[in-house]
């Protein structure tokens, strides 16, 4: 069982649903309150010991420049401030996915760079419960836990959050029995749900990850090849689950109205903000 040094931050989506913001700026960009999203994925992977960042990209977003930019604008911060130089200490990587084929496909944008079982991130999902003030800043260790989790047995791991009945069908549901995953619908009614637990964009992918995808091609399954590389793992009992708490919260800059709810959730707990942003909140709403 090899150790868990490479990430892969997933951020090749076009962000349709974020137009026109995201014709200007890619939805991992995307501050919370005051912190990027791609910061807190890099911060939350380092906390879980991966010292191998791999970000796949698309063509349509800019990230040779913002390579670049990230290059200049941390260098001036080698000697300072932390959150302004999340990749210090690690080995970048930038992949680009040139056509949009789904999870598996973008996974595969990677493949020589890596060896080993590694950490998969979506890049446009944060699952955190520290709120702390920018000053004191904390990674999330989601991921340090799914890390753990895997060395425990030693199988694949995928994160999983109790989302509720009402928002089952926005999500790709799993059955558990005793810590496995047996079974997963993709956004099932509320009659047909094995359950309320969904997928929520952090798992722990096996040291045969790659060979498997090319078993399960692209063109034989599409978009739905990293739902049929589960499939393999739930028919071989090893694809663990990792729920998470209702104490860690999850916001997705994917999606409008999801974003705005996650500004002001987050700021209402943020310890700098809380006490005025909630009294402007009662005002506005009075």
């Amino acid at each position: 069982m090899g150790r868990v040094r490479d990430a892969v931050i997933v951020a090749a989506g076009l962000g349709t649903r974020m137009l026109p913001t995201s014709a200007y700026i890619p939805k991992e960009l995307l501050p919370l309150v005051d912190v990027p999203v791609l910061h807190h994925l890099i911060f939350e992977a380092k906390e879980a010991g991966c010292d191998r960042i791999h970000i796949i990209t698309s063509p349509s977003k800019d990230f040779t420049t913002l390579q670049n930019d990230l290059a200049s604008v941390y260098s001036m911060y080698e000697d300072g401030d932390e959150l302004l130089n999340p990749l210090g200490g690690t080995e970048v990587f930038f992949h680009t996915q040139h056509q949009q084929k789904g999870l598996g496909h973008a996974i595969m944008m990677a493949k020589d760079a890596i060896q080993g079982p590694f950490l998969v991130l979506l890049g446009d999902n944060i699952l955190t419960s520290n709120h702390s003030t920018l000053s004191e800043f904390k990674a999330s260790d989601v991921s340090k836990q799914l890390v753990e989790l895997y060395k425990l047995h030693g199988h694949p791991c995928a994160s999983v959050y109790n989302v509720g009945i009402e928002r089952v069908a926005n999500y790709g549901i799993v059955s558990l029995n005793e810590g496995e995953i047996v079974a997963l619908v993709e956004k099932p009614n509320e009659e047909t749900a094995p359950s309320t637990f969904a997928l929520c964009g952090r798992y722990i992918y096996g040291e045969d990850t790659f060979e498997l995808l090319e078993q399960y091609s692209v063109e034989e399954f599409g978009e739905m090849q990293s739902i049929e590389l589960l499939h393999h793992w739930m028919r071989q009992g090893k694809l663990r689950a990792h729920i998470l708490p209702s104490s860690v919260a999850w916001y997705d800059s994917g999606l409008p109205l999801e974003w705005l709810k996650s500004q002001v959730d987050h700021a209402l707990r943020r310890p700098e903000y809380a006490e005025q942003f909630k009294q402007w909140l009662d005002e506005r709403m009075n």
